[in-house]
Parts: C-alpha cells; sequence; structure tokens
C-alpha cells in the first residue's frame, strides 16, 4: 500500500505498538487477524497522508534502485533483465497513481491475497464496494499499462 519496504517495516512496527496499546479495547468481535489488520491498513492511511503533505513519493529513491541492480538472478539476458524491471517500474507506477481507495483494495487482494471477505471486514465496507472498487481499479491498471505494452 505504501509503495517502499522501508515505509511498509515502519508502519508494521507502528501496528503492533498500536496494538499493544490497544489491546484492551479490543472486544473479540472480529477475528484478531482482522482486527490487527484494520489497525495496519490505518496506519497505511495515515502514512499516506502525512506523506502527501510533505509531498514525498512512494516511488523508489535512485539509490534503490541503483542497488537492485546488484540483485539480477544469473541465467537472464540483460535485455530480459531490463525489460523486467521496466515492467515493474510500469506496474509500480501505475499502482501508485491509483486513487488510495483503490489501490488499497488492488494490494489487498492482488499482493495479500486477501479474500474479498477479509477486505470487506479490514476496510470496515460492503462485500459490494471491494468488488466495485477492485474492478474498478483493474480497468484502470489495465489502461494505463496499455501505454506500456504499445
Amino acid at each position: 500500500m505504501l509503495g517502499r519496504e522501508e515505509d511498509a517495516r515502519d508502519a508494521t512496527q507502528e501496528t503492533f505498538l498500536a496494538a499493544f496499546r490497544n489491546l484492551r479495547a479490543f472486544r473479540g468481535d472480529a477475528k484478531v487477524s482482522s482486527w490487527l489488520h484494520r489497525i495496519a491498513v490505518n496506519q497505511c492511511i495515515t502514512r499516506q497522508r502525512r506523506a502527501k503533505v510533505r509531498n514525498e513519493s512512494a516511488l523508489e529513491t535512485e539509490e534503490e534502485k541503483n542497488a537492485s541492480n546488484f540483485s539480477s538472478p544469473a541465467g537472464y539476458s540483460p535485455a530480459n533483465v531490463v525489460e523486467g524491471r521496466q515492467r515493474t517500474a510500469a506496474v509500480r507506477l501505475a499502482v501508485n497513481s491509483l486513487p488510495a481507495d483503490l489501490r488499497q483494495v488492488v494490494v489487498m487482494k492482488e499482493f495479500e491475497e486477501l479474500t474479498f471477505k477479509e477486505i470487506a471486514e479490514a476496510l470496515d465496507v460492503p462485500l459490494s464496494t471491494v468488488k466495485s472498487r477492485l474492478y474498478t481499479a483493474l480497468k484502470q491498471l489495465q489502461m494505463r499499462l496499455q501505454k506500456f505494452e504499445g
């Protein structure tokens, strides 16, 4: 959801601190995993708002991009490696350019592999809203990524 591993690690740490501080407030109405996931989503949203205020980008820094140049698997041709990185960068840009509510659903469904029901519980929205947001997000991603393929 945040686009950078460093931010995700910070949000994870903040999630567990918030859960520990609010453990007494957990009523048991939902599964502990859903409760933790909701806290994590809230932490990510808070970080995104702060980043927007500071006008930070969710994309990799130039240093991070250069560091990844040394981690290519053996057996790949340089052309394949470059093409793969370009495709990854295009997907990252496309996902990061989605509105936050659509990006959340895509990340939770496609990357975290949560069910529609788990996403609905974590975001506290109806199941139909989750499905609608995912459909809209995937259509937008398809349009954005056609430019890359074309």
